[in-house]
């Protein structure tokens, strides 16, 4: 490690005139992405502006089909709140399997999307969902918010504060998780909506999370894993690395989408 400024916001202007007056500063969410980054010296923060006692980016609040979650909620507490179960069970379902325990009692959903690792779960989650990232300045649409690898629209001194959607009729959510990170090497989550089916995928694409427009429109005519069979998603905008290739990709696409919609109905 090195020499670096530590600060504890009260609140979260407190935090934003901390970040704001910093030479090179950083928001410190979980931890569980920069202190690791920090540690391998891929990053070099002259200050580090700790977001976890802020009160007011904490907690779920689910008042019929509407949620409102917390950017300082953790995964444990999205994996284990009971009403976000009920309207949304697919987002409990991914959040308990993000990492490993000491991960999910750390990490938190607004952490998660600000850093926008291409492999992580959350973005596929908004992007289906239709959601919407509130910071402490603007709304933006899950759409608009996730712009390439590790990049996203936020602005050097803005802060997430929650994020917010409408819960579907019906959703669901697999991935093929690389057994040692537990990222995923793709992960599907599909959203039957009032306004049409969405399917979003992570971890597959060269770009990051992306919608999967030949599998929305087969979702459409039937809701059904079986509408699925015989769709193809195309190579060409993948992810080749060490793990899979852009093909192998492409086809764990389709049969994570099937998983996920089999889960969705049942």
């Amino acid at each position: 490690m090195y020499e670096t400024t530590y600060h504890r916001a009260s609140s979260v202007e407190d935090a934003v005139k901390l970040i704001g007056s910093a030479e090179d500063g950083k928001l410190l969410a979980g931890g569980q992405t920069l202190i690791p980054t920090m540690k391998s010296r891929l990053a070099a923060p002259t200050d580090l502006v700790d977001l976890r006692q802020i009160d007011a980016l904490k907690g779920i609040e689910v008042s019929g089909r509407s949620v409102r979650i917390g950017a300082g909620t953790t995964h444990a507490e999205v994996a284990g709140h009971a009403g976000l179960a009920e309207v949304c069970p697919a987002l409990t379902h991914l959040a308990a399997h993000i990492g490993d325990p000491h991960v999910r009692h750390m990490g938190t959903i607004g952490g998660s999307i600000a850093n926008n690792d291409p492999a992580a779960d959350y973005p596929a989650a908004l992007l289906a969902l239709g959601a919407t990232v509130v910071t402490d300045k603007r709304e933006i649409a899950a759409a608009d918010f996730f712009t390439g690898l590790f990049e996203t629209a936020l602005a050097p001194d803005e802060v997430i504060t929650a994020v917010a959607f409408e819960a579907p009729a019906k959703c669901g959510y697999a991935k093929f998780p690389n057994p040692a990170s537990r990222y995923a090497l793709t992960g599907v989550f599909v959203a039957k909506r009032d306004d049409g089916v969405r399917v979003a995928v992570t971890g597959a694409g060269d770009d990051g999370v992306f919608r999967a427009d030949a599998i929305e429109q087969a979702l459409s005519t039937s809701f059904e894993p079986s509408a699925l069979e015989g769709v193809s998603v195309p190579a060409d905008d993948l992810m080749t690395d060490i793990h899979a290739s852009a093909d192998y990709r492409a086809n764990l696409i389709v049969v994570m989408a099937k998983r996920a919609v089999a889960a969705a109905n049942g």
